[in-house]
């Protein structure tokens, strides 16, 4: 859990916050995921906390370089029926056997990264 940041825009006041959130597998994957405005408390994050996301991906550029985020706009805490629909992972190959994004590179992708 990173620290709550906030501050005043055209709009008002705004505030937000940052996690990491570790994808489990024999090689765990990292990302970081941003919480905007009301979400922060209504979320309430813990360090240490079994979750599932449900996020926007964006990239944008700026002066020639792209940035990329990750805005949660669903957090569910690990319990009641949430088991039932996280995505299995195949932790051989580090990839979801079922569901989820699979964030793996395949064979033949031509993407310049």
């Amino acid at each position: 859990m990173l620290e709550v940041a906030s501050g005043q825009g055209q709009n008002g006041t705004w505030k937000r916050q940052d996690f990491i959130l570790e994808v489990p597998g024999q090689y765990p994957k990292k990302i970081c995921i941003t919480i905007f405005g009301d979400k922060v408390e209504q979320f309430n994050v813990k360090q240490g906390e079994e979750v599932r996301v449900e996020a926007d991906i964006e990239s944008r550029e700026f002066n020639g370089r792209w940035y990329t985020s990750v805005k949660a706009w669903k957090v569910e805490k690990a319990g009641g029926d949430m088991q039932d629909r996280m995505p299995d992972y195949d932790v051989a190959q580090n990839t979801p056997t079922s569901g989820g994004i699979d964030l793996s590179i395949s064979e033949g992708d031509d993407l310049p990264f």
